[in-house]
């Protein structure tokens, strides 16, 4: 499936860049569409069922894109999904889509997990830490997750860095353990 993603992602990334399109606005259209996709399981079911046509499931594109307002860069992707039957890989077309614009623009996806929740300062503060240690803009997710005890975990493409304190406690037992 990765392949699959990754394929249609950079190109739909290129025909964004070529036509010198906004591609923030079009990820958001395309975001949106993938979510009418994913809550509408009548939908998934025209554009997935092998006995109706291409056409009728471009026509079903056609009646959404006018009433969604939705560009006609991004209906033609669809389109070429419904063509070589790949909607269901939309929703993962769509995040990879996204990955692809971030790395393209010179921005790194960051998860950002905290004991408690950040305020706007200590964000700010991690970010301008983190785009200074990889050299690129950050665009940061945040979770919170409880069992942390206290301090983060950030996750930087493969990287991890765990400052947290259930994470320190570990090392610990792991040092005396050894």
């Amino acid at each position: 499936m990765a392949s699959v993603t990754n394929v249609y992602a950079r190109a739909f990334a290129d025909a964004v860049f070529d036509a010198h399109l906004d591609p923030q606005k079009t990820l958001k259209e395309a975001q949106a569409l993938s979510a009418l996709v994913a809550e509408s399981r009548e939908l998934r079911e025209v554009w997935e069922t092998p006995s109706i046509t291409p056409e009728q499931k471009r026509a079903v594109l056609d009646a959404l894109v006018s009433r969604q307002g939705i560009s006609p860069i991004v209906r033609n992707f669809v389109a070429v999904l419904i063509d070589k039957r790949r909607t269901n890989f939309l929703a993962a077309i769509v995040r990879q889509f996204e990955l692809e614009l971030d790395r393209r623009m010179g921005f790194e996806e960051v998860e950002i997990t905290s004991a408690r929740e950040l305020s706007d300062p200590e964000k700010q503060n991690l970010l301008g830490r983190i785009e200074k240690l990889t050299g690129k803009k950050a665009r940061a997710r945040y979770r919170r997750d409880a069992a942390l005890l206290g301090g983060a975990v950030i996750r930087v493409g493969s990287t991890i860095y765990d400052g947290s304190v259930s994470g320190q406690l570990e090392r610990i037992r792991e040092a005396l353990s050894s």
